[in-house]
């Protein structure tokens, strides 16, 4: 079996909400960027995956059809946060197992401003028995949702190994000095060390609100097909393959701590099985894009991905292995922090900007050297979605 490659991808700049356009036209010039950056017209692709969480059930299917009404297969995909990486997965799948030569996936968010929120409040929520998890085993403070849950992981981190709670805000210092190199991003001011600490607490005692991503609007698109496909149409950009991808969801022991609760173990169950189906371990990988929602959960997804032994976030990160010169370039986007979220593109956008470091066209925040890359995308509720790039 061969692997999928990356033909095209394609993104537009995020906005804050009420900055945006409708969905509809982020999302199609998303695709028509994608496509033109594959070099292939519409007509080729057989099907397509559309991410969103916020919409009814064929918006889809309306964003697709001002690029084109072709009749192909469009599914509409709701895997909460990680929904852009499962788009992406489910359009891999089909064409690795030789269901079509060439599929899509995109994804695009209409955000409203301030916490997330259910549009559901007349029936049960998936996060209730989270929830109520929580509460049994923490003396979390009230908060919305992710809010809570994350913060009271970071929180959880810093009692259980003891670390300075400054490293929070060190990530996101990094992670803005990222972001002034990308065009895309939302955010393009650094910032200090003294503003990121000394900024409101949205979550007692450790979380400011300079730790936190903002609700955001965007759209990005990622053209996947096989390798016999990108020979007979000469696409010469199709030169990233995805080597391996995973989506684990909540297991027996996830729920017996705040850090699980976030998913720390679906993580690192995610990443072992690309690894061990990739032939690839940490060691070989120069570029990452993870799930950075709050500060408090990049610092445990560098032990969840492996990238740090378990209880080192704190020396991986004084050490400045998180950034160029270190051992790896973690967000070099600027990541959820600095990019934005808006929710169903994110895990598209993870992938197109990490193969334009495959591709080496990633400009001023270029990786010198990138080979191999990962993607880690998370969802609670649950669902943690790690992929594996390689350049070819």
């Amino acid at each position: 079996m061969t692997h999928a490659r990356i033909a095209g991808v394609g993104m537009v700049k995020f906005s804050k909400p009420g900055q945006n356009e409708p969905y509809r036209v982020m999302a199609s010039k998303a695709i028509n960027i994608a496509l033109k950056d594959a070099g292939i017209d519409y007509k080729y692709v057989q099907q397509a995956y559309a991410s969103y969480i916020y919409g009814d059930s064929t918006c889809g299917q309306h964003a697709l059809y001002d690029v084109g009404m072709t009749g192909i297969p469009v599914v509409n995909v709701n895997n909460n946060c990680s929904s852009g990486s499962t788009a992406l997965y489910l359009a891999r799948q089909a064409v690795e197992f030789g269901a079509v030569e060439c599929a899509l996936a995109f994804g695009f968010e209409e955000m409203k401003k301030g916490a997330l929120t259910s549009h559901w409040n007349d029936r049960e929520s998936p996060f209730d028995p989270m929830l109520n998890k929580l509460s049994e085993i923490s003396t979390a403070p009230e908060a919305p949702l992710a809010l809570r849950m994350f913060g009271q992981a970071g929180t959880a981190y810093i009692d259980k190994y003891n670390a300075n709670p400054n490293i929070f805000g060190k990530v996101s210092v990094k992670t803005r000095s990222h972001a002034v190199h990308n065009p895309y991003s939302l955010f393009e001011k650094e910032l200090t060390l003294d503003e990121v600490m000394n900024s409101p607490t949205i979550f007692t005692p450790y979380l400011t609100r300079f730790m936190a991503c903002p609700p955001t609007c965007g759209a990005a698109a990622v053209v996947v097909c096989s390798e016999a496909f990108a020979k007979k149409h000469n696409l010469s950009n199709a030169n990233v393959e995805i080597v391996a991808q995973a989506i684990v969801t909540d297991i027996e022991g996830s729920w017996t701590d705040s850090m699980k609760l976030i998913g720390t173990e679906m993580t690192a169950q995610a990443a072992s099985e690309v690894y061990e189906a990739s032939g690839v371990g940490p060691s070989d990988i120069q570029v990452i894009e993870l799930h950075d929602c709050f500060t408090t959960n990049e610092v445990l997804t560098y032990e969840g991905l492996g990238l740090c032994p378990e209880g080192g976030a704190e020396k991986f990160i004084c050490d400045n292995d998180n950034t160029y010169g270190g051992k790896f370039v973690v967000n070099p986007s600027g990541g959820l922090m600095s990019k934005g979220h808006p929710i169903g593109a994110t895990g598209l956008a993870q992938a197109t900007e990490l193969t334009w470091h495959l591709r080496s066209t990633a400009g001023k925040r270029q990786v010198e050297g990138a080979k191999v890359a990962l993607a880690h995308n998370l969802g609670l509720g649950g669902a943690a979605v790690v992929s594996m790039f390689r350049k070819v």
